[in-house]
């Protein structure tokens, strides 16, 4: 085995014999010590005295990012949006003083940061505590937004990005499929063959005066192998406000449906929007039904904290006790959720926290972030990770890795004034080769994905073409 097969076996997990897209159950299971709920801690130690492992032989990923993040305090974007109020903003060039050093592929990764539930959705028996998995998932793949003000750097068009996670149980691939409108395409695959997750989002921004909106097209798929079965949902509506003036705040509102199309439950969610006093904010309240319309549970929460469960008659009996000021309402402990008082004040504020109602189930919880987040464009852990270059990783990649991108990774290492006019230059880049194809009359044909039809939903979707794993990258365009 040469240099390049062992650290391509070291950095994804898996073998380099076995790496196409036909895997071997029996090469990739995870560990089966291995406990896939993150709220478990786990022992670590050194190999060789150089890198820090965790117990499963797993290499850890770094906790910070290479330097702090910018200053946007002498920045106004006012200057650059005044013109475009009404308007849809994916055809507007912003200061990357305003962007996060990731782009958009890379934040659609953050859906796998909670992938624990999707583990549980399939050990569990029960149709009921599969949908209440799935919903928390659902949840779970926005609450990384959470005070996440910067913009991701828009992908490229044929821009890609990989991520394989052993010690998580999946891999993941993306690719931009298409530049105007900008459609993102993903696809992730659990290494014990046990769920299939794919999509394309399509988000169309616009600008409102005081804040930016970004309604979610395309439709969220997932497939649980074991038992048949098929859901989809698309994500609510995400609203940042005060981008002129004030700090800025974000949240997200709509209706998700999520549909079982294997034994036609549903799961309707309400994010509600903020409200005039602000005591709606964040929440989320819903509740999943039979094919026959009948209510099962009621589901609970907030989607930037946590999320809970319980039978619609002590839901109901609960909020009857509430209106009639009976029972004093039991608020959740410091030990047990995040609190709010530290909002903004430009910012409605937020009187109570969630109202947990007795005999509840706990869905889930949001994970801490580091300590050092708010220097991290409020990352989480999983989130710093996802840029992360090491050194041999390049001859493994494919070339339009979003890792490999010189303006975020400039950025990341906080060199501006680089990372501004490598954006600049990707961009004209990308723009002369639009014109070359128009004028020699080539299509662009994209790489990984193809256009067709979603198989439970009958809607257009980019479905995966299957092959990347093989790594052969030979005919990749340059985009960087």
């Amino acid at each position: 085995m040469n240099g390049e097969e062992e650290f391509y076996d070291a950095v994804t997990g898996f073998d380099s014999d076995n790496s196409s897209g036909d895997f071997s159950e029996a090469n990739h299971k995870v560990p089966e010590m291995l406990d896939l709920d993150p709220h478990q801690s786990s022992r670590t130690g050194k190999h060789n005295g150089e890198t820090e492992i965790q117990e499963n032989g797993i290499k850890r990923h770094r906790t910070s990012l290479p330097a702090p993040m910018f200053s946007r305090s002498d920045f106004s974007v006012w200057s650059i949006l005044k013109k475009c109020i009404g308007l849809e903003l994916s055809k507007i060039t912003m200061p990357i003083v305003f962007n996060e050093p990731l782009s958009f592929l890379q934040r659609i990764t953050e859906y796998m940061e909670h992938i624990y539930l999707i583990n549980k959705a399939c050990s569990h028996a029960d149709p009921l505590e599969r949908m209440q998995a799935v919903a928390a998932f659902a949840v779970s793949a926005v609450a990384s937004q959470w005070e996440r003000t910067g913009k991701p750097f828009n992908p490229l068009l044929g821009e890609t990005y990989e991520l394989t996670r052993e010690d998580l149980g999946f891999r993941f691939i993306s690719e931009q499929v298409s530049h105007h409108p900008p459609i993102s395409a993903f696809y992730s695959e659990g290494l014990n063959k046990d769920f299939i997750f794919h999509g394309s989002i399509y988000p169309k921004l616009k600008f409102w005066g005081k804040s930016i909106e970004a309604e979610p097209r395309g439709t969220i798929t997932l497939e649980l192998l074991k038992h048949n079965e098929a859901y989809t949902w698309t994500n609510p509506t995400c609203c940042v406000h005060n981008v002129i003036i004030g700090k800025l705040w974000l949240e997200q509102y709509g209706t998700v449906e999520i549909v079982n199309h294997s034994t036609g439950d549903k799961c309707v969610l309400n994010f509600k929007p903020c409200g005039l006093f602000g005591k709606e904010l964040h929440r989320v309240e819903g509740y999943i039904q039979d094919k026959h319309r009948k209510k099962l549970c009621v589901i609970y929460g907030k989607w930037t904290e946590c999320l809970w469960c319980t039978d619609p008659t002590t839901y109901e009996t609960y909020k009857k006790s509430e209106k009639r000021g009976g029972e004093q309402k039991k608020k959740l402990s410091e030990d047990d959720i995040k609190s709010e008082n530290d909002e903004a004040d430009d910012m409605p504020e937020i009187q109570d926290t969630v109202q947990f109602i007795p005999g509840s189930k706990l869905l889930w919880r949001i994970n801490c972030r580091p300590p050092n987040s708010s220097q991290m464009y409020n990352f989480t852990s999983f989130a710093v990770s996802l840029n992360e270059l090491e050194k041999g990783m390049e001859a493994i990649l494919a070339p339009t890795d979003c890792r490999l991108r010189p303006d975020i990774r400039n950025m990341e290492n906080g060199n501006m004034d680089v990372a501004s006019k490598e954006k600049e230059r990707l961009e004209e880049k990308q723009r002369a080769a639009r014109k070359e194809r128009a004028k020699d009359e080539v299509e662009w044909h994209t790489r990984w994905f193809h256009q067709g039809t979603n198989p439970y939903t009958g809607t257009s979707d980019w479905l995966y073409s299957g092959g990347y794993f093989d790594r052969n990258f030979s005919d990749c365009p340059d985009i960087y």
